[in-house]
């Protein structure tokens, strides 16, 4: 049996901050948020390299004391918690003390340190975690952190680091979020020698999501507002018309802290469930204030999650300020057609939602067969077998009217497709399409309904897992411009050359969007945004093979490829639908669904009272 022994010192110091340094972007939130803790007003944010070369954050907080700076290194050392009873109600963004000792066990770092009072300051310099140099130094008032050779002593660390422009895309995500949930301070993000944005730091929401979001993103917004005696929210909702592809641009802050929460991105986009299609999503900027001694935030290492003593206040909190605004935006010209179909109660728009006047919805719970659509009525038996590959049924009636008939001595075929009930052992009939949706075939004593979109969907889908599958793209004269927000954008630019062979180039167009030259001939142009976004998500997804990711992406493409449900087809596309699925080719979507429902004579009889 091995032997347990304690770990020494720098192994513990390496875990500890495997658990709070993933990536450089990581470093930066760290880094600013302790800026934020120590009072400061203005902030500026330096990054080259992606952020793995040099990390450079800037304050004008209170500073340390000489006496201090060592012992800021150390882990569980903090001036922000004293005791257990602090836990209950954490003011502050960072607490644990983990952060500078977790950073400083894998760079190299500089600090520059003053307090207001003091005429001088003192210069730190540590490498592994180990302080090399402590002397005093003429510098502002405020903290000055470098942090450079991120992952030096850790080169395992190193192959998980993606490329410069992908850690710089995740960094400038991260400022940007900490930027938006602090208007009163005045953040400036330089990469690679270039102010990317810089904020005012006037208090004003509008001014902060008009430096960070820009005009368009902040023109589609609608104020929104609800307060009672638990909880505050307020902030901006996107209109309607303004969905979006993707979840890029949901932002919630719970009392100064920007965190991730599936409950409050339901209590928002369930407000526009009967509002906005399948594969499209609302923006938002919400600030939810409320008492410290409601939320636990000391349940993730990086303090992005947090827990809620009532879920359902801060559900009804979100919930109802969003309907608020869209109740008013209907009432002033919005989507008031669309909202008049929502279930919910709507408020008065001088009114905000109470909690306690509502129920809370968190209470309720091809090379493949030949291209011919003749069946065997129209062929001779010979020609039939010959393309079909399948002879027809004994006794089959042909188009002269004589029956199939086989020798005695010769057993009738034995038929073993994917699915033998459909195969057309006897004939069918294309009736037509109802609904724009469904095609209706006549067989033997059934009527069968084929789902043209699902089956259309189906035939992409085993084209694009082909071996020999070489897109067809089609040039854009004028490049489709998405906005996918800066990490978003980072992975499909990270993922260029599997969307190249999927038909679409792209290139950089800013920090969070892409220029579309080109598409599968199949896309439409007005598909494109979604499309990208939808595999975007795809391409984020973790723990499952690549394979499989690649099958997700390709069901993205093929549902957007295929027929739309409501469009009327063509005779002859009709007949193409509905022979792959007669010979038992396709028989499931690439989802699981089944393509066709049966509906026999018998059963109809039944419901018409004849029998």
């Amino acid at each position: 049996m091995p032997k347990i022994i304690q770990l020494d010192q720098h192994v513990a110091d390496l875990i500890a901050a495997g658990e709070v340094v993933e990536r450089p972007a990581s470093v930066v939130k760290e880094l600013l948020e302790n800026s934020i803790d120590s009072g400061a007003g203005i902030i500026t944010v330096e990054i080259a390299g992606g952020g793995m070369k040099h990390i450079r954050v800037t304050d004008n907080g209170s500073g340390m004391a000489p006496e201090d700076t060592e012992t800021a290194f150390l882990r569980h050392a903090t001036s922000k918690l004293s005791d257990a009873r602090g836990l209950e109600a954490i003011g502050t963004l960072g607490f644990r003390g983990e952060a500078l000792a977790a950073i400083a066990a894998v760079s190299k770092i500089d600090m520059q340190t003053r307090q207001a009072e003091s005429k001088e300051g003192t210069l730190l310099k540590l490498e592994a975690g180990k302080v090399i140099n402590k002397a005093p130094a003429g510098c502002p008032e405020g903290t000055t952190v470098t942090v450079k050779d991120l992952f030096f002593n850790t080169p395992a660390r190193l192959k998980f680091m993606k490329s410069d422009r992908a850690e710089g895309s995740a960094v400038s995500a991260v400022v940007l979020r900490i930027a938006l949930s602090r208007p009163d301070i005045s953040i400036r993000f330089i990469k690679d020698n270039k102010q990317e944005y810089h904020t005012p730091g006037d208090s004003k929401i509008d001014s902060v999501i008009y430096s960070l979001l820009g005009r368009e993103l902040k023109s589609g917004f609608i104020s929104a507002e609800s307060a009672d005696e638990t909880i505050s929210v307020k902030g901006y909702v996107s209109k309607p018309s303004e969905a979006r592809g993707n979840r890029g641009y949901q932002f919630f802050f719970v009392n100064g802290r920007i965190i991730k929460s599936q409950l409050l991105q339901s209590a928002l986009e369930q407000a526009y469930r009967n509002i906005l299609p399948s594969g499209r999503f609302p923006s938002c900027v919400l600030y939810i204030e409320s008492g410290l001694n409601t939320v636990d935030v000391n349940v993730h290492p990086a303090k992005t999650e947090i827990k809620f003593v009532s879920d359902k206040q801060f559900y009804d909190g979100v919930h109802y300020a969003t309907l608020g605004a869209l109740e008013k935006d209907a009432r002033q010209g919005g989507s008031s057609s669309a909202l008049q179909e929502n279930p919910h109660p709507a408020a008065s728009p001088t009114q905000n939602y109470r909690r306690g006047d509502y129920q809370s919805p968190a209470d309720v719970g091809y090379d493949h067969k030949p291209n011919s659509t003749k069946t065997f009525q129209t062929l001779g038996v010979e020609e039939f077998s010959k393309i079909y590959k399948t002879p027809p049924r004994q006794g089959a009636r042909q188009g002269d009217g004589s029956s199939v008939s086989y020798p005695p001595s010769t057993p009738a075929p034995i038929f073993t497709p994917a699915n033998t009930s459909l195969l057309p052992q006897s004939p069918y009939r294309i009736i037509g399409e109802t609904m724009s949706m469904y095609i209706i075939v006549e067989q033997d004593e059934a009527v069968l309904f084929i789902d043209k979109h699902a089956a259309h969907e189906r035939i992409h889908f085993d084209a694009l897992r082909g071996k020999n599958y070489k897109p067809m793209s089609e040039s854009l004269l004028i490049p489709v411009i998405c906005r996918l927000g800066h990490e978003n954008a980072a992975t499909m630019l990270e993922s260029a050359d599997l969307l190249d062979d999927l038909g679409f180039t792209i290139e950089s167009f800013g920090e969070d969007q892409v220029a579309v030259r080109y598409i599968p001939a199949e896309i439409e142009i007005d598909d494109t945004e979604q499309t990208l976004s939808e595999i975007c998500e795809k391409l984020k997804q973790s723990g499952i093979a690549e394979t499989e990711k690649r099958d997700n992406i390709y069901k993205t493409i093929a549902c957007k490829a295929a027929i739309k449900a409501g469009r009327s087809s063509e005779q002859k596309e009709l007949e193409k639908l509905a022979e792959k699925v007669m010979f038992g080719e396709i028989t499931h979507c690439p989802h699981g669904r089944p393509l066709v429902y049966k509906l026999s004579k018998n059963t109809l009889d039944k419901n018409m009272g004849r029998v």
